[in-house]
C-alpha cells in the first residue's frame, strides 16, 4: 500500500523541468513569507483599534494597487521579459513592506497600501507567463500545479507562523514579509536562468506581426468575467472569514492560522496527484464548475446555526479547499491555452486583474453587506452567486471555441 502511494506521488511530479522546480522552490520561498495580508483586517480592527469598514477600506486598497499593478506587470512581461519583472517587484515591495510596519499614521498606511501592492502584484502575471515558458510539452496543467503545490505549502507555513507572530505583534508580520520578499527576487536572479536577448526578439516580433490581444477574444472576455464574480466571492475567505471567525465565533488568532492554514497543507498533499489522475478526462471547464459547486456550499457551511464552531470552520475550510483544487489549476490551464509566447503576459494580467478586482470590491462589499445586514445575508449571497458562476461557466462550455496557441494573427 505504502509503495503504491509512493508510486503514485513518483507519477504525478515526474517529467517536470529543471527550470519549473527551481520557480517553484521560489515559489515556496514567497508563500512562506505572505502572511501579512491575511491578517490585514485583523491588524487594522485589534492592533490600530480602527472600525471593520476601515479594515475593508485598507484591504481595498491594496486591491487598487493590484489592479495597477497587474496591468503593469503583465505588459512589461511582454515588452523586458519575466525574470526582471519578478526580480524588481520582489524587491521594492519587500522593502516597502519593512517601511509599512513603522508607519500607525492611518492615512500614510494607505498610501503606502496601494504602492506595496502595485509591486507586489506586478510580479504575478510575469511569474503566470513564466511557468508557461519553464514548462516541457505537455506538462502545462502539472506545471502549474507544482507551482500550486509550492504557493499553498509556502501558504500553510506562512499562515500558521503568521498567526503565532500576530498574537505577539503585528508589525513583525511585515518585517518577516518584507524580507522574506527581498530573498525572493535574489534567489530568482540567481537560480533562474535568463531568457537570451528577450527584448530584440520582441521587437522584431512586434515589428513582423499583428498579435491578438486578450480583448478581441470573444470567448476569453466572457470567461474572464465569470471569473472575476467567482474569484471576488471565492476570495473573501481569506479576508472576511478570518474576522468573522474572530468576532461571533471567538476563536484566536493562533487557531485561525492553523484553521485557515488547512488550506494549503491539503493542496499540498492531494492536488498533484489529483491532476495526474483527472486531467485528461474532461475539459478544464467541467472541473471549474465542480469547483464553483464546493465553494458555494463551503459558505453555506458558515450559516449553519450550530455551537460546533471550531468544528464548522475547519469544515467550510475542507471543502472550499476541494473546491480550489478542481478549479483553479484548469482555470490557469484554459488561461494559457488561450495565449502564446508573443501575448502571454497581457493574457496572464487579465487573469490576474480578476484577482485584483476581487481585492477592491470583496473586501468592502463583504464587510458592508455583514455589517448592514448580518453575516448569515452575506454567506447566503455568497454562495448563490458561486452557483450561478457554476451555471454560467455550464453556458459557456457549451460554445466554447478553441483556439491554437501557435496562431498569432486574426
Amino acid at each position: 500500500m505504502f509503495k503504491l502511494i509512493l508510486n503514485t506521488y513518483k507519477e504525478s511530479f515526474s517529467g517536470l523541468s529543471r527550470e519549473t522546480w527551481l520557480l517553484s522552490v521560489v515559489m515556496l520561498l514567497n508563500r512562506c513569507g505572505s502572511m501579512a495580508v491575511p491578517f490585514m483586517g485583523l491588524y487594522v480592527t485589534q492592533s490600530l483599534h480602527r472600525s471593520e469598514m476601515d479594515a475593508g477600506l485598507i484591504i481595498a486598497l491594496f486591491g487598487v494597487g493590484s489592479i495597477l499593478g497587474s496591468a503593469a506587470g503583465g505588459k512589461l512581461t511582454d515588452v523586458i521579459g519575466f525574470r526582471p519583472v519578478q526580480i524588481l517587484s520582489s524587491v521594492i515591495s519587500g522593502v516597502l513592506f519593512i517601511l509599512f510596519s513603522t508607519i500607525s499614521h492611518f492615512s500614510t498606511l494607505c498610501v503606502l497600501a496601494v504602492v506595496i501592492s502595485f509591486f507586489s502584484e506586478a510580479f504575478r502575471p510575469a511569474n503566470f507567463a513564466a511557468i508557461a515558458n519553464y514548462a516541457k510539452e505537455g506538462t502545462t496543467t502539472r506545471s502549474y500545479s507544482l507551482n500550486r503545490l509550492a504557493v499553498n505549502m509556502g501558504f500553510s507555513a506562512g499562515i500558521t507562523l503568521g498567526g503565532l507572530i500576530a498574537s505577539i505583534n503585528y508589525q513583525l508580520l511585515f518585517i518577516v514579509e518584507g524580507v522574506v520578499s527581498i530573498l525572493v527576487g535574489v534567489s530568482i536572479l540567481l537560480l533562474l536562468p535568463k531568457v537570451k536577448d528577450f527584448i530584440k526578439q520582441a521587437k522584431e516580433n512586434r515589428s513582423k506581426l499583428i498579435i491578438t490581444k486578450p480583448w478581441q477574444d470573444i470567448f476569453y472576455v466572457q470567461f474572464i468575467l465569470l471569473t472575476t464574480i467567482f474569484i471576488t466571492c471565492a476570495f473573501l475567505m481569506f479576508r472576511v472569514v478570518p474576522i468573522f471567525f474572530k468576532e461571533q465565533w471567538h476563536i484566536n488568532e493562533f487557531a485561525i492560522g492553523i484553521i485557515i492554514g488547512l488550506n494549503g497543507g491539503l493542496i499540498a498533499l492531494f492536488e498533484m496527484i489529483m491532476i495526474n489522475k483527472i486531467e485528461k478526462k474532461r475539459p478544464p471547464i467541467f472541473f471549474i464548475i465542480v469547483g464553483a459547486i464546493f465553494f458555494g456550499s463551503s459558505y453555506i457551511f458558515l450559516s449553519i446555526p450550530l455551537i460546533f464552531h471550531l468544528g464548522i470552520a475547519i469544515l467550510a475550510i475542507i471543502t472550499f479547499t476541494i473546491g480550489e483544487m478542481f478549479s483553479l489549476p484548469f482555470i490557469n490551464t484554459l488561461v494559457i491555452s488561450r495565449s502564446n509566447q508573443h501575448n502571454r503576459g497581457l493574457y496572464a494580467a487579465s487573469y490576474t486583474l480578476s484577482w485584483s478586482f476581487a481585492q477592491v470590491v470583496g473586501p468592502l462589499a463583504g464587510f458592508y453587506i455583514a455589517k448592514q445586514f448580518g453575516y448569515n445575508w452575506l454567506w447566503g449571497g455568497l454562495a448563490a452567486l458561486l452557483f450561478l458562476c457554476a451555471y454560467g461557466y455550464y453556458l459557456l462550455n457549451k460554445r466554447h471555441v478553441p483556439m491554437v496557441t501557435e496562431e498569432i494573427t486574426i
